[in-house]
Parts: C-alpha cells; structure tokens; sequence
C-alpha cells in the first residue's frame, strides 16, 4: 500500500463503548469525552449515540451538537441510524447532528433471519433512507453488521451490497467484525480482494476483540486498504471490548508509515478520565494506559537502564504522557531503588542503602505493596533504627477487642536479655499496651517518659493497605520524637515506643529489681 497515508480514527466510545455491560455516561460526561476526543486527542470523527434509544441519549447528543457546532466540529460527530425511513433521520435532526451512520446488514444469514427480506427488499429500504437522509441535509456512512461471518459465509450477498452501496452517495462504508472472530489473515486476504474491486471506496474497519486479535487485525486492514479505523478508549466495548485506541495508535505509528492525527501524548489523561466516567477500572498490565505497564520490577532491568537504556523499547512512556517507574519489592534491588531515589532527590551512604534495601526485600517478602511515595517513610525508619542500640524489644503480644468490651494485651518484653510478661486493660489497643509496658518498668524500678504528642500518618494516595507511620513526641527531661512503620496503625506506635524504650537506656539505664518475680530468666508481672 501508498506509504503515508492518512489513516481516519474514528473512535466510538460514546456509542459502541457504552455498551460495555454496566457503563453508562451522564450526558455532561459525554460532553467531556467528546471535547477531550476532538480537541486534545483530535482523533478524526467520533460516533456519539444511536438513534432513538432514550431521552437521556437525546440530552447527550444535544450538548455534543450544540458544542460542536460553536467549534466547527459538527460534521465530525456521527450517531448510528436505522433503516426505518424516517425514524432515525428525524431523531438526528432532533438532536442537532448531520452525520448518519447507517446500520444495514453485511451477511445473508442476519438479512434472512432477522429482517427475514430478500437482497433486494433490503437495497431499496436503504436507498430510500440514504435519500431521505441527504434530502434532510444529513450525510451518510453505511456499516455492514455482521460483514465478517458475511464474508465467511455469504460472500456473493455481502460483495453485491458493497457494489450497490459504491454507486450511492455515502462517505464510507464501514466493515465491521461484529462478533470478533476474525483471524488477521483473513482481514488481509478480505481486505485485498475488496480494495481490488472497489479501489476507490473508502472502508473503515471496525475490530471486536473476543479472541484478543483486535489490534492485530487492525494493523492488517491498514496495510492492505483500510482507510479508516474505529477504536474505543480503553478498549470498552460489548463482551472482550473493541480495539483499544491507545494500543491502536501505537502500532500504527510504530509499524507503519501511515499518518494519523492523534496526539498519543494526550493519550493518558483522556484514559484515566474514561476509567473514572465509566466506572470500568484498567488491568495494570493493560498496554500504554495500566498501572504496571511503565514500572520495571526486577532489579536488573533497572540496573541495565541506568548503563544503557538496555531495557528500553519504542514505548517509551513519555510519548503517552506517563513517566517509567521502578518498582519497589523483594525483586528490585539496589538499582530499583537507587532510581526512586534519584527521583525524591535523596542521596543514602553505601551501608544505609544496603539497610534499606533489605527492609524493602523484607516487605516484599510479606507481600506488602511498597511505593515510591512509601519510601521516604521506609527510609526514616531505617535511619532512625540505625542509630539506636537495640537493647529492649517486644518479643510478643496478644491483642483482644471485642464489641462491648474493654481491649486487652498481653505483653512480652525482652529487657537486656531478659523477659518480662504482663497484661492490662484500657480504652484502646495501644492504651492497654502502655498499661501493661508501665506495669513491667514498675516492676523494674523505672518511670516511663510522658507522651505529650500521638500523630499518624500515611503516603499520598490514602489507600487502605498504605504504610502508616507513627510520630509520637515524649518528655523525659528534654523533649525528644520516635517514629513507626508498619501497615497496622497500633503496631507501628508499638514500635514507636520501643524505639524510645531503646533510647531512654542511653540516657539513665539502672539494673532490675531483683524482688521482681524471677523464673528462670524470665520476669513476670501479673496484672492487677
């Protein structure tokens, strides 16, 4: 085929996306599709509705209209029509639109079944829809339905429709694989013999894509004539969806000389938008547009990047708009995290970053999500354990709370190599820690500080398995802060103040009383 030709994008996600089982956009959110499709994305045309299904559908098309009118874009919206002269022409009229896509059927077996006519019945109801179309002032393209299972099966009916529709006054006549069970061999071979015979009719290809061929037969129909393609955003579609306009114009413009007119850095940002209207949440491993599409997991991708781009391909994630990540997990390793620090900004001696990797191996091991957002937290909490000589740690609790009830913990100490146990009861969970951490140090001698400040925090993006840190500011003479991580808000304060048992050892450590319980190498406290 032509090297750089233009290649239509006509992209249907208010129409033909919307019937994704559960999807259905507000008539203000149509407008916002609509203006980000043609105005940052400028895809070609878009297809906005189908005639005559609810008032709710008028009320979209009529802001659409009424924008794209204003905006000279008006013969770039197109809404599906019927043959049923004068129905459907009368709705678009109704709804502001001049542009009609006209359903006929493309195979034999729906004709017969369905509108149970002859050929000929058909080809004059559509003559007369066209008619009264261009009569009314609207133009016309004609989709095929079922044009796939009509080439399969039926190839003289669906050639003499192409043939009677060349010599009628449309635009396009549009092919759709309306069930998605096409091979790309078979649009290769279907779309050279039609561009052989009708060389000069415009054909868009319409992809479905249940057997997950869609893109693949896109790129197919473009190579071998296809002058049009219509795509939806995200894939949304009927059953396994359409084909994909992110992946679609990637393909396109990676491994063809054809021009289109998207602008695929605005790619993403139309995306995220449709996941939030629809409802309809993007797999993370969906291609351009998921979550995990740009991260790099294993350390050695990352370590390869940083020496030559070795894991680099020709999506690279800034033409969409996005950025590359690197994951954080028991997989990444040094170069994983030397990235997302170059990112915050951060600079780690040799022996902390050894630290925080292995606190990060030790949260991905527990299959703890980590994010970038999550490592600053990760990093101060292994600075600060760094510089504390661990002499006191809580070697086991036991937790209660119980609707109607009081929480209670039971608590295990390790206090210079000997241990403690005690129990209490308070008004919380981390109450009755302390009740039962001042029961132990009573037994022993020893004042606990006085907590003067509790705060809590989480990463930006406030999701419910995030890292919480704890800050909480004691007074033992002077005023000093501790802080915890961990994804339980009570066992990061635990392990706030276990940091601050540490620190306080430092500054006035006196031996256990000796009339303290004693078994064996165990203290025990009983709770009053």
């Amino acid at each position: 085929m032509e090297a750089n030709r233009k290649i239509e994008i006509m992209d249907t996600t208010l129409r033909d996306g919307e019937q994704t089982s559960g999807v259905s956009f507000l008539p203000s959110e149509k407008l916002q599709i609509a203006k980000l499709l043609l105005e940052e994305l400028k895809v070609d045309r878009i297809e906005v509705a189908s005639a005559r299904v609810s008032e709710g559908e008028m009320e979209g098309v009529q802001k659409i209209t009424q924008w794209a009118a204003q905006k000279g874009y008006l013969d770039r919206v197109e809404v599906l029509g019927f043959v049923d002269t004068p129905a459907s022409v009368k709705w678009i009229l109704k709804a502001g639109a001049s542009v009609m896509n006209l359903l006929t059927k493309g195979s034999l077996n729906h004709l017969t079944h369905q509108l149970k006519k002859t050929p000929g019945q058909h080809f004059e109801d559509i003559r007369r829809s066209i008619g009264y179309a261009q009569d009314n002032g609207v133009s016309v393209n004609v989709y095929l339905e079922d044009w796939s299972n009509g080439m399969r099966n039926s190839e003289d009916y669906t050639l003499s429709l192409i043939e009677f529709l060349s010599i009628q006054p449309i635009k396009r006549i549009m092919l759709p694989d309306t069930l998605g069970l096409l091979s790309p061999n078979e649009v290769r071979t279907f779309f050279d013999e039609l561009v052989e015979k009708f060389p000069t009719v415009h054909f868009d290809f319409h992809a479905h894509n249940d057997y997950d061929l869609s893109v693949a037969n896109v790129m197919e129909a473009v190579l071998h004539g296809a002058s049009g393609i219509h795509t939806t955003v995200n894939g949304l579609g009927e059953r396994a969806g359409n084909a994909p306009l992110e992946s679609v114009i990637a393909v396109i413009k990676d491994f063809t000389d054809l021009e289109i007119s998207v602008q695929e850095q605005k790619i993403f940002r139309v995306s995220k938008l449709v996941e939030q209207f629809s409802g309809h949440h993007i797999p993370a491993n969906k291609p351009v547009v998921g979550e995990n599409v740009f991260t790099q997991t294993a350390g050695i991708h990352a370590d390869g990047d940083n020496k030559k781009n070795l894991y680099f391909n020709d999506l690279l994630p800034e033409r969409f708009g996005r950025q590359r990540k690197y994951a954080l997990g028991k997989t990444s390793g040094k170069a994983n995290i030397l990235k997302n620090l170059e990112e915050l900004g951060i600079s780690l001696e040799k022996d902390e970053l050894t630290k925080v990797t292995q606190r990060i191996i030790e949260l991905g091991d527990k299959k703890e999500r980590v994010t970038t957002e999550d490592l600053p937290y990760i990093i101060s909490d292994v600075l600060q354990n760094n510089s504390i000589t661990k002499n006191i740690s809580i070697e086991g609790y036991h937790m209660t709370h119980s609707k109607g009830l009081k929480p209670t913990v039971q608590l295990r100490m390790n206090i210079h190599g000997k241990f403690f146990d005690a129990s209490a009861t308070g008004d919380g969970q981390y109450d009755s820690f302390m009740r039962a951490l001042k029961k132990i140090y009573k037994s022993i001698g020893k004042e606990l500080p006085r907590l003067t400040d509790y705060h809590v925090s989480i990463p930006p993006g406030g999701k419910t398995d995030a890292f919480v840190e704890t800050v909480i500011t004691w007074e033992f003479g002077k005023l000093f802060k501790t802080k915890g991580l961990d994804a339980d808000q009570t066992i990061a304060a635990m392990k706030a103040t276990e940091k601050m048992l540490n620190i306080i050892e430092t500054i006035n450590y006196n031996p256990e009383k000796e009339e303290s319980t004693y078994y064996g190498n165990e203290y025990r406290v009983i709770a009053g």
